[in-house]
């Protein structure tokens, strides 16, 4: 488990933070697909587990700033046709990897990854983008996205095809999607501070020293998102993340 001081914290592992902070932070700005890198390199930089924890807060500060930024967008119809499915999935997620020891979580965490970046992989090869708009599609997603999202802080893959499907505009996607993590997140802390202890004091206070992190990587993000090229970029995220999910097993 992390410790609060300093001196206790390698300097690579104080790197990766760094940079999963930052990439927290472009990401929750509204650029799609850099949560799965922030999440691998917490994964490399500590026990697999306990970086779930060390996430979470951290993808909450990076969320206040996208509901105050972008709630004028919300669609409040579709958070509420997508969220129950993803709390149930979310306890569901907390069941399966409460009693997991480190070495079979590692690689659950890495399958998670590696799921999400050939998810995103196959949407983007897909020549038609026509996806169910059935209750029942939103079922699946969502259940599928509160597991992830539990054992690897990853909704983001299943919770985005939802929101393509309801062909939503780029603002209001950023917007709706912004509350749902918001809301999600906050649903998950009971249970990494009570169930899993994945969240303590000491991790808290780790997570205080990467707040300028995740704020630079905010301001960053809002003018990347006017100017990015969104094929390119795509591509890179999924190569480097799905290194560093292979990096995650043999580490």
């Amino acid at each position: 488990m992390i410790q609060s001081s300093f001196l206790e914290v390698s300097i690579t592992s104080w790197i990766l933070a760094l940079l999963a902070a930052f990439i927290i932070g472009v990401s929750k700005s509204g650029i799609k697909g850099t949560a799965l890198v922030a999440v691998t390199f917490m994964a490399l930089a500590f026990e697999t587990k306990a970086s779930t924890g060390l996430v979470v807060p951290l993808f909450i500060v990076g969320d206040i700033f996208a509901v105050i930024y972008y709630n004028r967008h919300t669609q409040w119809k579709y958070i509420i046709r997508f969220l129950p499915w993803t709390m149930i999935g979310v306890l569901i997620g907390n069941i399966i990897g409460k009693d997991l020891d480190e070495a079979t979580f590692k690689i659950g965490m890495a399958i998670v990854i590696l799921g999400s970046v050939l998810m995103m992989y196959w949407w983007d090869k897909r020549k038609s983008k026509v996806v169910p708009t059935h209750w029942a599609f939103a079922g699946l997603m969502g259940l599928l996205a509160g597991v992830t999202t539990m054992i690897g802080n990853l909704a983001g893959s299943f919770a985005n095809i939802f929101f393509l499907a309801m062909r939503l505009p780029k603002n209001e996607f950023i917007g709706t999607a912004a509350w749902l993590f918001f809301i999600i997140n906050i649903f998950k802390l009971p249970f990494h501070i009570w169930s899993w202890g994945t969240i303590t004091t000491d991790t808290l206070l780790f997570d205080l020293k990467l707040v300028p992190a995740i704020i630079l990587g905010l301001f960053v993000g809002v003018r990347l998102v006017k100017i990015i090229k969104d094929d390119f970029y795509r591509k890179m995220i999924l190569i480097l993340t799905a290194l560093g999910a292979i990096a995650i097993v043999f580490r």
